[in-house]
């Protein structure tokens, strides 16, 4: 089964970064199916994990709870990211996690970006601080990110529900083109024939 996990920093409860990850995980799950492909999603609200991830910041050693949502991103076909605008960039508690995960876990892996901010001029965040962190992380990164802006929910919520839609189906497509993913051993010695193609 194809897993998708959505890593949110949202703080507040109910929090629209994790609404917007939720839609985002539906709308992948729903077009993974309809190509066949049997889906699951797996939520990490990275406000829950605050505590550990200080922690691990101290003494480089992650806990229980942190460990497991290491190993979910590590096991996972495809990640969503999601975190609110802080002051023009993505929220300190989302980029804790990511640098406390080990920097080879995104290489190669689809990664679909989603924020959230109180207005459209947020929006460029992705592109200026979101981008750059998963390229660096050499992340898969899926072509169409969503930002949804206050305004954007509720009743005039079409056209986000049309982003969502399209960035999702995009990103499903990455996520099937993507060969699977493998955590390696760095001492695992390859077979001579596998080098030589037979």
């Amino acid at each position: 089964m194809t897993s998708i996990v959505v890593v949110t920093a949202g703080t507040s409860v109910p929090s629209s970064s994790r609404m917007l990850g939720e839609r985002l995980g539906e709308a992948t799950v729903a077009a993974l199916v309809a190509s066949g492909v049997p889906a699951e999603v797996t939520h990490l609200e990275l406000r829950t994990l605050a505590v550990d991830l200080a922690q691990h910041l101290a003494t480089r050693v992650p806990g229980g709870r942190l460990r497991e949502a290491f190993d979910a991103v590590c096991a996972a076909d495809g990640v969503i990211a999601v975190t609110p605008v802080f002051n023009g960039s993505y929220s300190g508690l989302f980029k804790l996690f990511f640098d406390a995960l080990d920097e080879a876990a995104m290489a190669g892996r689809p990664v679909l970006l989603g924020a959230t901010g109180g207005t459209g001029r947020h929006s460029l965040m992705i592109d200026h601080a979101m981008l750059p962190l998963f390229f660096y992380l050499k992340a898969l990164v899926a072509p169409h990110p969503v930002f949804a802006a206050t305004k954007d929910w509720g009743a005039a919520g079409g056209k986000l529900d049309r982003r969502i839609t399209t960035a999702a189906d995009e990103f499903a497509k990455l996520v099937l083109a993507a060969a699977p993913h493998k955590q390696g051993d760095d001492f695992e010695v390859t077979d001579f024939t596998d080098l030589l193609g037979g």
